[in-house]
């Protein structure tokens, strides 16, 4: 089964996201608070913990949450294979997947401690179809 291991934010954009007990979705909008709010094609990026464990061993810094800039961190599902289009329940809460990965930037921590990052080819973005709450443990269903 599929769910959530963490949800993260941050407040200014160039910065490592944190985690928070929850966050709240909202349509077209995105995430209240997060500094990648608005209303465009990457409200919301999720990236798997399966992807964060394959730099775990051999990265100089920790890779905690939020690390990769990732709003939700996920376990038990392969998000890089969903194609675009694929809605997610994410505990109360429905989202469109819109992209597949991105273009790193320059200044990022991991690719310069390591080389190379998953976010690029691992992460995911969407877009809020449905509001509401979404916490560590909730489940993750694709929808279609």
């Amino acid at each position: 089964m599929a769910k959530v291991l963490s949800v993260n934010i941050s407040e200014k954009k160039g910065q490592q996201k944190h985690p928070v007990s929850e966050i709240q979705l909202k349509l077209r909008h995105g995430i209240v608070g997060d500094a990648h709010a608005g209303d465009w094609h990457r409200q919301i990026s999720l990236l798997a913990d399966e992807s964060v464990d394959t730099m775990r061993t051999a990265c100089p810094i920790p890779l905690d949450a939020g690390v990769f800039a990732e709003n939700i961190n996920t376990v038990g599902i392969e998000l890089k294979s969903l194609p675009i289009g694929t809605h997610l329940r994410i505990g109360e809460t429905e989202v469109e997947v819109t992209q597949i990965g991105k273009e790193c930037h320059s200044g990022c921590a991991i690719q310069k401690a390591m080389g190379k990052c998953v976010m690029p080819t691992e992460g995911i973005f969407a877009v809020v179809v449905r509001g509401g709450a979404v916490r560590a443990g909730d489940e993750i269903e694709v929808l279609k």
